[in-house]
């Protein structure tokens, strides 16, 4: 059974899928059938990265597909390690020999990488390879407020995407607050959670069984309302298929408050702080 999902519009005039499909740690054979799968249950918008080592599988389930690939929205990201310019370009290159496509209709920068200081010169990178036809749009993934400000005055272009961590123990208001005010879509990483019991949490469950849903689809309905684009990973067709039933309720301005209040400082799940982290 296929769903309908709503689409978004970047600030680059690009549609987006308003849901996607994480692919972290789908690789090989499996990886392919669970990707094969989640297209033909409807899922447009693949979520892929180099250093996740499987986007020759992401390019095989696109060919076994049986939607045309102008259907498909191809994300993959851009390490840490190859953030100086001719690095970058050649692994935007690389990455799509992977996969065996022709171009990717999104591809992000994975980590700013402060303390390296390069992240400017691999958005050049990015800028140059949208202009040269590889890639369709370009976005950022974990970037703070000061990273993306820096990016708009050396380069007069912001991202159409930041990919960060949220989910109802981390939910970045402020950081959302700034992408909306920007124009950027924020795109939800782990959304529903990794090891950290979200989805045991009393509150959400309440209001999930108000509705008649799991606590998941309540907490992905949660991040569409936010306006974040989630992007939850699974390998089994029932999960993929719950992940997409969505669209056909709606959390209260009470509920969704109590969602949002269940943020805690501390609630990254594995305390990678933008402003420190480095990625490669």
């Amino acid at each position: 059974m296929q769903t309908t999902i709503p689409q978004i519009t970047l600030n680059d005039g690009l549609v987006i899928p308003a849901i996607g499909l994480g692919t972290y740690n789908l690789r090989g054979a499996t990886g392919v059938q669970a990707m094969t799968s989640a297209i033909n249950m409807g899922y447009r918008l693949l979520d892929s990265a180099f250093n996740y080592e499987n986007e020759g599988a992401v390019g095989e389930a696109v060919r076994r597909s049986t939607v045309s690939r102008e259907q498909l929205f191809i994300t993959s990201k851009l390490p840490g390690r190859h953030h100086q310019y001719d690095k970058a370009i050649y692994t935007i290159q690389e990455s799509l020999y992977r996969t065996k496509l022709d171009y990717y209709d999104l591809f992000l920068i994975h980590w700013p990488n402060p303390k390296t200081d390069l992240y400017v010169e691999a958005w050049q990178a990015l800028i140059d390879a949208k202009k040269w036809g590889l890639i369709r749009s370009i976005g950022v993934c974990n970037f703070l407020p000061e990273h993306l400000d820096r990016l708009k005055k050396e380069t007069g272009v912001l991202p159409s995407i930041n990919q960060v961590e949220l989910h109802p123990f981390f939910s970045q208001k402020e950081q959302l607050a700034y992408d909306k005010a920007n124009g950027i879509v924020t795109e939800s990483w782990s959304p529903l959670g990794r090891a950290n019991n979200v989805l045991e949490n009393e509150t959400i469950k309440q209001i999930a069984e108000a509705h008649g849903k799991t606590i998941s689809q309540v907490i992905l309905r949660w991040h569409t309302q936010l306006g974040a684009l989630p992007i939850p990973k699974s390998s089994s067709p029932e999960r993929q298929q719950e992940n997409l039933e969505i669209f056909d309720f709606k959390l209260n301005d009470a509920e969704m408050n109590k969602i949002s209040s269940l943020t805690r400082a501390d609630g990254r799940i594995a305390d990678q702080d933008p402003a420190e982290y480095e990625e490669f």
